[in-house]
């Protein structure tokens, strides 16, 4: 990746990082998006004992972490793998997904140009960044209509390409979430009733689900941020579980990792 963000990550970020060594008390590992080293202390590699941390942890794996402190005079970044949960971690890996894919449109922009791509990237960053925390939250906007390159001070050669190739090449974010509901009624009408059930769900908008047989259903919830998908997919079966309840059900959700 272009992406090199300057000084030290922040305490409680979330960053990419590459496992360069494993010893006997903790990992070594490249905080990607920093290019600075950092530690990941044995205890916070994972909860309970660890009889072999390279059963968790590998050379040249790629492991979201948090980071815990930065020592700025010492240069010490201290990381936690442990203390990332599986929502965070999906969220900071489709991130970086979303940015290598912005990356390679201004590597095809810098080709069509006769450009060096570092040096286009470059030129592009030092503006963008100035109102976007990375690339590819300026070209989200950039499909969505909210903003042109023009006016953020790029030429209107390289943003007439640009924004060309923007649109061919990058949809608005989507993520999913999903589990499965496990519904039982002792109604007669007990079919009726989960149906009617299963609608509430789809009221919602923005919710899929599928029957898998004995009383399971797979539901997904869509969006463009795992936070809001999440939202959305806890109010769907929230209603779901409520309905079949007062109808004298019983209903669970399990939520897939």
């Amino acid at each position: 990746m272009f992406l090199k963000k300057k000084d030290f990550p922040e305490e409680d970020e979330l960053v990419l990082c590459t496992v360069t060594n494993t010893f006997h008390h903790g990992v070594f590992v490249n905080v990607d998006e920093y290019g600075k080293g950092g530690m990941i202390h044995i205890s916070e590699v994972s909860p309970g004992r660890i009889r072999n941390i390279r059963d968790f942890v590998k050379e040249g794996k790629k492991i979201v972490c948090k980071v815990l402190r930065v020592n700025l005079e010492k240069g010490h970044i201290d990381l936690s793998l442990r203390r990332v949960n599986e929502r965070q971690k999906k969220e900071k890996i489709n991130e970086i997904k979303q940015e290598q894919k912005a990356e390679k449109i201004v590597e095809f922009a810098a080709k069509k140009l006769n450009k060096d791509p570092r040096k286009l990237y470059e030129e592009l960053s030092s503006k963008i960044f100035e109102k976007y925390e990375l690339l590819h939250f300026c070209f989200e906007d950039i499909v969505k209509g909210n903003v042109s390159l023009e006016k953020l001070g790029i030429g209107k050669e390289i943003s007439d390409l640009l924004t060309e190739f923007v649109k061919e090449r990058m949809k608005p974010a989507e993520v999913f979430v999903g589990g499965e509901l496990r519904l039982k009624s002792y109604s007669p009408k007990g079919v009726e009733i989960i149906k009617e059930a299963l609608g509430k769900a789809k009221d919602e908008g923005k919710t899929s689900l599928l029957y898998e047989g004995a009383g399971k259903y797979k539901v997904r919830a869509k969006a463009g941020e795992y936070k809001d998908a999440e939202e959305i997919l806890e109010k769907a079966t929230g209603k779901v579980l409520d309905f079949i309840e007062k109808e004298g059900g019983e209903g669970e959700f399990v939520k897939a990792e």
